[in-house]
């Protein structure tokens, strides 16, 4: 009678040791995320880079009650030859569901980044590059929808009809 509670005092302490060697291999296979400096450690030569570049205009909030999108252009940036006539146009938009950088180029536009505010998600995206390129957010108050082209060469939302 007296191994049954020795038994199951030392099976306890297995499974306790598994759970915990799993769960460290675990974040081990999910690396610097949980544990690390987000985006890793910099050396000197990053962070100068990275201080040398200009910052991202910041985007545009939405145009009233409508919700519709409001676009802020970002800055051009010269190419290594320092000319700005080889950079694709880029402009961001806002929604109270999230944010989207798109830009024109030769192939059209293309979705470069989009991000879903607090709250939402992502429902649908199409990055391109095509004719029209759109992201859809859903979230606690309903869904908003980015439908961009290029007009020119600026990208442009069109209007929910």
């Amino acid at each position: 009678m007296a191994r049954r509670p020795i038994l199951a005092a030392l099976g306890r302490l297995a499974t306790t040791v598994a759970a915990t060697l799993v769960g460290l291999g675990a974040i081990g296979l999910v690396g610097e995320g949980i544990t690390g400096t987000r985006g890793g450690v910099r050396d000197q030569r990053e962070v100068e880079r990275a201080l040398a570049s200009p910052e991202p205009a910041p985007l545009a909030s939405t145009d009233g009650p409508t919700g519709s999108p409001t676009p802020t252009a970002a800055p051009a940036s010269p190419t290594s030859t320092g000319s700005t006539a080889d950079v694709a146009a880029r402009r961001g938009f806002a929604t109270p569901g999230g944010t989207a950088v798109a830009e024109c180029g030769p192939a059209g536009i293309r979705l470069v980044s989009w991000s879903p505010a607090q709250g939402y998600r992502v429902k649908d995206s199409d990055r391109g590059p095509d004719d029209h390129v759109e992201v859809r957010f859903i979230g606690p108050r309903g869904e908003h929808e980015l439908k961009l082209r290029c007009a020119g060469a600026q990208p442009v939302a069109e209007s929910n009809d």
